[in-house]
């Protein structure tokens, strides 16, 4: 329920959650430490400017850490803080909501209905 005497609470995690493809960003991190082109293919279609953009961005609000690697070849990973972790509750809230909806549709289960149509 929403505080009436704070309605505007929960803005900064709108700020946070804003845009499909940080929600999509978030769900992969919550499964381990992903270096950036694990994310850019996971994440497909998103061009690498955007998948920047939105790592920065959560880098800035503390939700997720960047780790560089010097060597050759140079990589970075990327997981998720305690803070960051945190959210995992409002994730799981959109699974159960999905689940009861009837909209949780497993890869299998979705390409045998598109398939069938």
């Amino acid at each position: 329920m929403i505080d009436p005497a704070c309605p505007d609470a929960i803005e900064s995690v709108f700020e946070i959650l804003d845009g499909k493809w940080t929600l999509l960003l978030l769900r992969d991190l919550f499964n381990g430490v992903k270096r950036f082109g694990e994310l850019r293919r996971s994440l497909h279609p998103i061009s690498p400017k955007t998948l920047t953009d939105r790592l920065r961005m959560l880098e800035e609000h503390g939700i997720v850490t960047r780790t560089l690697y010097p060597g050759v070849p140079l990589h970075v990973e990327y997981e998720l803080t305690e803070r960051g972790q945190r959210l995992q509750p409002i994730f799981a809230a959109m699974r159960a909501w999905a689940e009861s909806e009837g909209t949780c549709l497993n890869k299998k289960t979705a390409e045998s209905h598109s398939s069938h149509a």
